[in-house]
């Protein structure tokens, strides 16, 4: 049996649909989240009918006539697919706004029925809704759930409910609302939605008494005039962003961080004990310090992810997530984007892949494909590894190098967007951003402790394949040179892959990381950002980099700069450098799909280069000149590099229209 969750987006529809099938998908307080269908099997638990039921969670949609993609997904698939019976999550405390959707769900003879979600939010309002005599007027069964509870939830009826309509095979005769006829032109539908309203509006009044409060401003609108203030609101996020990262590369994080490279060093050692002296030099080698040593320097730095991970679940969890993007939503429309650009950059910010595909949401062609291209500028799971690994070892674990590339990322978004803008000469698209704040709430440890586990999964799962698999080979081009014979540990400059990277170091040399080991980190970072630094540590035969981030405390930057060849300002030009050139090959392949233009996708990634090298150029140069009063090595090299890629720009954005439309940006290639 097939059953399917439909609902307005934030009516808890994805919470619900990870309680009764025991997934963890992605649930947040906007639209957009859920960009495509996801199916899986009610847990045993719940489903009493000894049938197997199967729930697909569809995008949140108003209405069954679409209007936005993710509409279009739930409607084609209700319409299509014939699902044996329908569970539409209605949100409880917003009973009028919810049911339009199910007035229209009920008319397609499809079994019905109705979860009136949120329940106990209801209760606290001293709020009752009358459910018997809601049952009536829809003429479907309808059942209080509360989704977010482990027991007492209502699902349990829910999905019996559900069984016994969708096994009983009859079709659910709904409300006669719009009567025998159809609407057919435009003026009938608008009558029918009227209808349709007036139809709701009735049900409302007679199922539901609601306390009226008779304060002007509640307690919500007090915090909002000061969190989501136009003014006050960008230093506020600011501060949030600080002291979230803080938390977790500068107080808990570093601790918990600390603990858990013991277990990596003892399982180091274990392995090392096991070979003993008689295993073969090479593979000795190999699985010590290129898979272990290199896997273990990138695993090394979870801790501070999860921490990280939980912090940004409890922000989203109570609420303020949402008022960011209200408050953001102002520069965005400056720029030519969507506010609904404001979501998929949300999203990025746990991985690139799921933001870039939450950028189908947004209706407008060239806004969308400025949006995919854009989003992965926002620093993702996979960077946070190089994050905190050169604020560690450079600048003691400092909250404000997180926080700071996080800020410069929504800077270069903003500049960026007005420069794509300026380029496509595309002013003819005006859009509205419409979304529903979520009331305040205090963040449920639950929800966050399971979000923050779902990403370190995730983000094991992927050191353990592909970024275990990038080790070893860097391990094996780095042990042998062309002619395959091994070199010595001292001559490793004579190694393939540094062969290999040296002519990509020339490149880089005027960004201050002209080392061969850095290019080759960076080669491999466009496989998977994680793979910076497992490259790093194979390269530097650094198996334990949370030890060489308290040497760096002890004997400072310099004597890392040593170790490492670099500055403390070319560090965190290395670190601008990856954050803010193309993301990894399965963010590109997103891109792809959502751009669905070779050109728009070629010259995007051509934008990001561009973009990652001159910020990264900038940063080490005028960085020497303040520290050392000289500019740095290669700064004619690197002026004419960024003179080219931003005269490109500059004649694309100020050529005149008569002469030709641009509208891609192939012609930055």
């Amino acid at each position: 049996m097939k059953v399917a969750l439909t609902g307005n987006p934030n009516s808890g529809k994805t919470t619900l649909f990870n309680t009764i099938t025991g997934k963890i998908e992605h649930v947040g307080n906007w639209p957009g989240v859920t960009v495509e269908k996801k199916e899986g099997k009610i847990k045993k638990e719940l489903n009493r009918s000894g049938e197997d039921i199967v729930a697909v969670d569809l995008p949140g949609a108003y209405s069954m006539s679409p209007y936005t993609s993710e509409e279009s997904v739930t409607s084609e698939f209700i319409l299509t697919e014939n699902p044996d019976v329908i569970i539409n999550i209605v949100d409880s405390t917003n009973l009028a706004r919810s049911m339009f959707l199910t007035t229209q769900l009920l008319e397609l003879g499809i079994p019905v029925v109705v979860a009136l979600n949120k329940s106990d939010m209801n209760d606290k309002k001293e709020t009752k809704i009358d459910v018997d005599r809601l049952s009536e007027k829809l003429n479907c069964p309808v059942v209080k759930t509360v989704a977010t509870k482990s027991s007492g939830n209502g699902l349990e009826q829910l999905i019996s409910e559900a069984a016994k309509l969708g096994s009983s095979k009859h079709k659910q005769q709904g409300p006669r609302i719009l009567g025998a006829s159809k609407p057919q032109n435009k003026d009938e539908f608008e009558a029918a939605d009227k209808r349709r309203y007036d139809f709701v509006n009735k049900v409302k009044n007679e199922v539901e008494i609601r306390k009226i409060s008779s304060e002007m401003q509640t307690r919500q609108d007090a915090v909002d005039r000061i969190v989501a203030n136009k003014w006050l609101g960008i230093p506020i996020f600011v501060a949030v962003i600080w002291l979230v990262f803080s938390i977790s590369q500068a107080w808990l994080g570093p601790w918990l961080a600390d603990a858990f490279v013991g277990l990596i060093d003892a399982f180091y050692g274990l392995v090392e004990g096991l070979l003993g002296g008689s295993a073969n030099p090479f593979l000795s080698s190999l699985l010590l310090d290129g898979i272990i040593g290199g896997v273990g320097a990138v695993v090394g730095f979870l801790p501070l992810i999860m921490v990280l991970f939980f912090c940004l679940a409890l922000l989203e969890d109570c609420g303020y997530m949402a008022r960011v993007a209200m408050v953001m939503d102002r520069f965005f429309k400056k720029i030519g984007l969507s506010g609904k650009s404001i979501i998929p950059m949300i999203i990025s910010t746990g991985c690139a892949i799921p933001g870039i595909m939450a950028t189908r949401t947004i209706k407008d062609e060239r806004q969308r494909r400025t949006t995919a291209m854009l989003s992965p500028f926002m620093p993702c799971g996979a960077k946070l590894p190089i994050i905190a690994l050169f604020a560690g070892l450079f600048f003691g674990d400092k909250g404000w190098v997180g926080a700071s590339m996080y800020l410069l990322a929504i800077v270069v978004i903003i500049f960026s967007g007005l420069i794509i803008k300026k380029i496509t000469k595309d002013d003819s698209s005006s859009s509205y951003f419409i979304m529903e704040l979520p009331e305040y709430r205090w963040p449920s440890i639950k929800r966050a402790t399971i979000s923050m586990l779902s990403r370190a999964k995730a983000f094991i799962i992927k050191a353990g394949t592909i970024i275990l698999v990038c080790n070893a080979i860097v391990h094996i081009l780095q042990t042998f040179n062309w002619q395959l014979q091994a070199v010595a540990e001292n001559a490793a400059d004579t190694s393939i892959l540094a062969s290999i990277a040296s002519p990509v170091a020339i490149i880089l040399a005027p960004l201050g990381f002209g080392l061969w080991q850095f290019a080759a980190s960076a080669v491999t970072g466009f496989i998977a950002k994680e793979n910076v630094v497992g490259t790093l540590a194979v390269t530097f035969a650094v198996t334990n980099f949370i030890d060489v981030e308290e040497y760096a405390l002890v004997g400072g930057a310099g004597e890392v700069s040593v170790t490492f060849g670099i500055t403390a300002v070319a560090a965190l030009s290395y670190l601008v450098f990856n954050l803010f050139t193309p993301p990894c090959f399965a963010a590109i392949g997103a891109m792809n799909a959502e751009m669905e233009s070779p050109k728009w996708l070629w010259g995007g990634i051509a934008f990001q280069f561009g973009m990652g090298y001159t910020l990264a150029f900038i940063v080490y140069q005028v960085g020497t000149l303040v520290t050392t009063g000289s500019l740095g090595t290669g700064f004619m090299g690197g002026l004419i590099a960024v003179s080219i890629m931003v005269s490109i720009v500059v004649y694309l954005m100020y050529k005149k229209p008569s002469e030709v439309v641009v509208k891609n940006l192939s012609e930055a290639v």
